[in-house]
């Protein structure tokens, strides 16, 4: 079995959005780097913490999409 990873960064997002939603105010930095206890979170799920360029907000696959999006939608312009 391969090992999985997953950005930390990616649950910090996750759970301050859903706290958000549920009308509290949680905050970012000020009680320290929310990525140390995030990728806690991820070791005890059995997920390797993957580095912060992984996901979603990733350099190649942010170009990947704008490729697609060039392809699929052509007459719109970036």
């Amino acid at each position: 079995m391969s090992t999985e990873t997953y950005n930390p960064w990616t649950v910090v997002n996750l759970v301050f959005d859903h706290l958000a939603e549920a009308g509290l105010h949680p905050v970012l930095g000020e009680t320290g780097d929310p990525a140390v206890p995030a990728a806690a979170l991820l070791q005890a799920l059995g997920i390797e913490p993957g580095r912060d360029d992984e996901g979603p907000a990733a350099p190649a696959m942010q170009a990947h999409l704008a490729e697609l999006r060039a392809r699929m939608f052509p007459e719109v312009q970036s």
